[in-house]
């Protein structure tokens, strides 16, 4: 089976940060480099496996309603 590998938004992730190089706008933290295109991307062409490391930075929304401190009826 040649499944496509599912795509994770580096935008989300605690170790995504943007660089004021021009010519590789996008870093990862963890795995210490920048790139021209997303850093899961880079990792996957690498390894052939998605990003080991990625950690969202929203919490998870099971409660959302107590975190907003919205009241539902």
């Amino acid at each position: 089976m040649n499944e496509k590998p599912s795509y994770i938004p580096c935008g989300i992730c605690l170790n995504y940060f943007v660089t004021f190089d021009a010519k590789r706008p996008h870093g990862c933290k963890k795995f210490g480099f920048k790139s021209i295109q997303s850093p899961s991307f880079a990792v996957f062409a690498a390894t052939g496996t998605n990003c080991a490391l990625f950690k969202s930075k929203f919490r998870p929304t099971d409660d959302a309603k107590v975190k907003t401190g919205r009241r539902m009826k």
